[in-house]
């Protein structure tokens, strides 16, 4: 029973069910532990669907205990470093699902999952993403193939905001937010609102995630107008960072900026920076990262 051929895989699908690099290294452990101790009946028939069913079951039980355990400000994903990625901790390399792969990673989608149930969650990943039949994903939840069938519907109309706005990392897209990117830094740098605004779509959202350890917007700011003002407020009170530059997170770029944490306490030393971008290349969404839990590791890649 080699386990670590299914490793990839499992991490992939656990980290897209959770938006938690920290949570996929726990669950996958999880489960090849379980397999260990109390491997399938059945040792010739294939071990992913087993696997899968396991870690699923354990990624749904931990959805359930994050959404009882209240979140201090708005949850972000984890960032991952995806640099020169294609597709990022899945076997096989491509997917026939409804969603890319490099897709299913970027923030855009996995802030778009959070609005699913943990079952929706894994029925929508399991057929959109990975692939699987509808009787392959019933074995795997334990479920009839007619509430899989029904669950799925559900997700689809609980993702159908996203649907209307995907973000597919194409190297156009990434050309753009690269460049929507630079022209919003040049904006803060000039201290002038006006500027700032005029390269934001007017209902851009920003949200931001201390993790409840660091100063950071309790909920998503929205509008432009309140946006600018937000962001060059935070930029004045930091000051300079002592090192930054661009990394591809999730699939797109994004900065990576380091503060002396010396300064003061109550402000993040490690903060990423990514935006999503509209048809016209103004800034539709803007995620700021600060949680310590979320960077501890950071650049954090894929097992």
């Amino acid at each position: 029973m080699n386990l670590h051929d299914h490793e990839r895989f499992l991490w992939g699908l656990c980290y897209r069910m959770t938006g938690s690099a920290a949570d996929a290294d726990d669950l996958v452990q999880e489960t090849f532990a379980r397999a260990l101790e109390r491997p399938p009946r059945d040792v010739a028939a294939p071990l992913r669907p087993w696997l899968t069913r396991v870690a699923v079951n354990l990624a749904r039980d931990t959805l359930r205990r994050r959404r009882r355990t209240p979140y201090v400000g708005t949850w972000l994903p984890t960032p991952l470093e995806t640099e020169g990625e294609e597709t990022v901790a899945v076997e096989p390399p491509v997917s026939e699902g409804r969603y890319e792969l490099l897709e299913s990673v970027s923030f855009a989608f996995l802030v778009a999952l959070e609005a699913l149930n943990p079952k929706q969650r894994a029925v929508l990943l399991l057929r959109d993403v990975f692939d699987y039949s509808v009787r392959e994903v019933a074995d795997a939840l334990g479920a009839t193939e007619d509430n899989v069938k029904q669950l799925h519907l559900r997700a689809r109309r609980a993702m159908a905001e996203y649907d209307a706005a995907r973000v597919v990392p194409t190297r156009e897209l990434q050309a753009r937010n690269r460049a929507a990117l630079d022209g919003f830094v040049e904006a803060l740098l000039s201290n002038d609102a006006a500027r700032v605004e005029a390269v934001l779509a007017k209902s851009v959202k920003a949200m931001t995630d201390g993790g409840g350890r660091y100063h950071a917007a309790v909920n998503a700011i929205i509008g432009a107008e309140k946006v600018a003002r937000f962001m060059l407020g935070i930029n004045s009170k930091r000051g300079a960072p002592i090192d930054g530059g661009i990394m591809t997170l999730n699939g797109l770029p994004a900065i990576v900026l380091r503060y002396d944490p010396t300064l003061d306490p109550r402000l993040a030393p490690l903060v990423t920076f990514s935006v999503d971008v509209d048809a016209e290349g103004k800034i539709s969404a803007i995620h700021s990262v600060l949680a310590p839990q979320k960077l501890v590791a950071f650049p954090r890649r894929a097992a």
